[in-house]
């Protein structure tokens, strides 16, 4: 039976997205597309088939998961951006590209039984009912947190909500508890995680993915950054997989001189489409340095080719994702959407930075290939094809097949890595030991995170006391070897954490960004 089942899997499949299609697709502005003059028939054979298998298939199925996942295989068949998204994905995934969603307005750890509150967004309706930094939620809606089994997915699905609703809460603070009723409203998600000087004329600012509202987070920032002296910027979008397109061609117009090609995009189904910048650029002047790595993907990548292929600017650290495809969410009646690749996007010399992709390529699992290989750590020269050859320009050579090539490359640095401080890491110890001293020393003992960079340092009994707090409060047994091999790292990331307790990741990277070697070799390139 399992064998029979095997060899039908494949038409199942093929026609779960002409059942799709059967239950119709509804596009943008509400218009209905059919496609093909026999979807009725092939929707019936499909609804067919479903009945054989729930009838007779030896185990119980799922029906609307059978569905979801036939249809999620058909699109992966395609290439391996297009996707199916079910209805109950829809919101989470809207939120990341709107740039906002509904709730209370704070951000939050797991902590000894209940909820800890670690930031209070400005003018959030947390700040009006009181809620304050370092308060310690232990009970929601009635419900006592110490009784249940407490998660992040818990949280989100009882304290996000639509704006206008209501959420009673129950605070501890300062061995006192005090009932709490907060209204939800529109909470904004930031793309900018962190926007600072850090040298007197080099600004640094750090966008974690494009959104709506990414481009004007940018505008914003970078005019901040040059009414403080900025001659020069750090652009870094290491780890940032991509988004809105429409965003990131804003942001490249703050860079370049009107009429320049920043990107163009084309498709079996889409005409060409081109891209050029206009003469409203803020950073035309500044000089440019741009991060990526190894998870720099679609519109970071869009970014860097588009400044590199303009003579814009220096691309440094080490190749990208090598994600070329342009997808569009297309909505089904059910609420569900289908994310379908429509064009491949080019840079400006022509590039398609598109890395291969097929029956034969394990898609997936490119970062331990280039581990393996040590292309992160000395550039692979393979890469560099004369038929994927193209030049700038400025005259400068650049490659297309596989990711953008950064200008200046950095190896990975895992001089300081070990398994106990990835364990320390990934056992959130340093949020949890700095959450507490924060609130032991209190939250302004600062007056900035500049001030903070410059002046604290961890101790050696700093860093005992929070080794032992990580062995005795976590289980995480003490290392001696690991400690001695990661103990620069282990001072670095408590000094970053602490800061992030108060200056959320503007603090964080503020700490980073002083022995960050990436951007280390940005600013002496930049100087």
């Amino acid at each position: 039976m399992k064998n029979n089942i095997k060899l039908f899997f494949p038409l199942i499949v093929a026609l779960a997205l002409a059942g799709g299609y059967y239950m119709g697709l509804q596009l943008n502005k509400n218009s209905l597309i059919t496609y093909g003059k026999s979807s009725s028939d092939l929707g019936a054979k499909f609804e067919s088939i479903l009945e054989v298998i729930e009838e007779r298939y030896v185990d119980t199925i799922d029906r609307d998961h059978f569905l979801d996942k036939a249809i999620n295989d058909v699109l992966h068949k395609l290439d391996p951006h297009s996707n199916y998204i079910p209805s109950s994905e829809v919101a989470r995934m809207m939120e990341s590209i709107d740039g906002k969603f509904g709730g209370i307005g704070v951000r939050f750890m797991l902590h000894r039984d209940s909820l800890a509150i670690t930031h209070v967004i400005p003018l959030s309706p947390s700040e009006k009912a009181d809620i304050l930094p370092g308060d310690r939620i232990i009970e929601v809606d009635g419900v006592e947190l110490s009784t249940i089994s407490l998660s992040n997915s818990w949280v989100m699905d009882h304290l996000k909500g639509e704006p206008g609703t209501k959420v009673a809460v129950k605070v501890f603070r300062n061995g006192k508890t005090s009932k709490h009723v907060i209204t939800r409203g529109i909470i904004p998600l930031e793309s900018i995680s962190c926007a600072t000087m850090i040298t007197p004329d080099v600004g640094y600012i750090r966008l974690e993915q494009f959104s709506q509202t990414s481009s004007d987070e940018f505008y914003s920032a970078a005019t901040i950054l040059k009414v403080k002296g900025m001659k020069k910027l750090i652009f870094d979008l290491r780890d940032n997989g991509g988004g809105v397109l429409g965003s990131a061609i804003e942001i490249i117009d703050e860079f370049l001189e009107s009429g320049k090609l920043i990107v163009y995009t084309d498709g079996a189904n889409q005409p060409e489409r081109r891209y050029t910048s206009s003469s409203r650029g803020i950073l035309k002047d500044i000089e440019v340095a741009v991060l990526i790595n190894e998870n720099s993907a679609s519109a970071s990548e869009i970014v860097a080719g588009a400044i590199q292929d303009n003579d814009r600017g220096m691309i440094i650290g080490r190749r990208s994702f090598g994600k070329g495809l342009v997808q569009e969410d297309i909505p089904l009646r059910d609420g569900s959407n289908i994310r379908l690749t429509v064009a491949r996007y080019y840079t400006p010399t022509g590039r398609c930075i598109q890395r291969p992709y097929g029956e034969n390529v394990d898609y997936t699992e490119d970062f331990f290939h280039r581990y393996e290989n040590g292309e992160l750590y000395a550039v692979d020269s393979t890469l560099f094809v004369d038929s994927l050859k193209y030049t700038t320009p400025g005259g400068r050579t650049v490659y297309g097949g596989g990711g953008i090539m950064p200008d200046i490359f950095v190896p990975y640095d895992s001089s300081h890595s070990s398994f106990y401080l990835s364990e320390l890491r990934y056992g959130l110890a340093f949020g949890h030991f700095a959450f507490d001293k924060v609130n032991e020393w209190g939250r302004s003992k600062w007056k900035n995170e500049d001030i903070y960079a410059k002046t604290f340092s961890v101790s050696d009994a700093l860093l005992n006391e929070f080794l032992t707090y990580a062995e005795k409060e976590l289980g995480i047994d003490r290392d001696i070897t690991g400690e001695e091999k990661s103990k620069a790292n282990l001072r670095k990331y408590l000094k970053a954490e602490i800061a992030r307790q108060i200056w959320v990741e503007q603090g964080y990277f503020r700490v980073i960004m002083e022995s960050d070697p990436e951007a280390l070799k940005a600013i002496e390139v930049l100087h």
